[in-house]
């Protein structure tokens, strides 16, 4: 299939501005990423996670800039505009549709107005979010999956192809950033990267959540109020220690 048949363009096709160049730089770091996740393995200290992370992130950037712009707000009028943070069941993400139609509703008697698309299961800019538990085995079939991909792309490759790379990276990139963080030792949800304290007892290992019952089980003291001082008196208060002579 020639790239006229695959864009549907009998007129010839067109290589996009800054094509060429965004893509050999996004080849180089895809060719960079096996570098960086050799040395890791299935138990590796977060901080050996955080270059392929950053790795990951500069070139889902490079493929998002060669990909079209996604939406996400799911509206094809208002791809960029604010979400509904109190969306109805079945209608849009889109805060201004929504706001639209709720003004509709109103006018019509609580009749809706023409429902504004659903969306996929997206995200903030659009790109996916996998699903936990982050293991260091899901990053390797992300990390394959874009391996094989790297060798289909080419100038004229289609556009779908390079939405597709962006979404893997993008999952991939997630997956190492949440390797990257510091593990939970302690088993606290509230400060998962707290030293451990050793003279807690087992399941409240978490020295600041330890400190904090510690404080709380202290008898509780009223301070002492000094009696107050009227002008031009001065306050007599009692040595603790005595003068040393001379």
């Amino acid at each position: 299939m020639t790239p006229q048949d695959q864009h549907g363009n009998g007129r010839g096709y067109s290589v996009p501005t800054g094509r060429p160049y965004a893509l050999k730089e996004l080849q180089a770091m895809l060719g960079s990423l096996g570098d960086h996740a050799r040395e890791l393995y299935d138990g590796s200290h977060p901080a050996e996670y955080e270059g392929l992370a950053d790795a990951l992130y500069t070139a889902f950037q490079t493929a998002a800039g060669l990909a079209p712009a996604k939406s996400y707000t799911g509206c094809p009028e208002h791809p960029n505009g604010a979400l509904d943070p109190e969306a109805p069941d079945g209608w849009g993400r889109c805060l201004i549709c929504n706001d639209r139609r709720r003004l509709g509703m109103r006018r019509h008697g609580g009749r809706p107005g023409p429902a504004a698309p659903v969306p996929g299961q997206q995200r903030r800019l659009g790109y996916p979010v996998p699903e936990p538990p982050y293991t260091h085995e899901l990053l390797r079939g992300y990390l394959r999956t874009i391996e094989d991909q790297r060798f289909h792309l080419g100038i004229s490759s289609p556009a779908a192809d390079f939405v597709r790379i962006a979404d893997d990276l993008h999952r991939a990139f997630i997956v190492a950033r949440e390797l990257s963080r510091p593990r939970n030792a302690s088993g606290c949800s509230e400060h998962p990267g707290a030293p451990i304290d050793p003279d807690a007892p087992p399941g409240e290992a978490c020295i600041f959540c330890a400190g904090r019952k510690r404080r709380a089980q202290r008898p509780s003291q009223t301070p002492e109020m000094l009696p107050r001082i009227r002008r031009g008196e001065r306050r007599q208060l009692q040595r603790r220690f005595e003068r040393p002579p001379g």
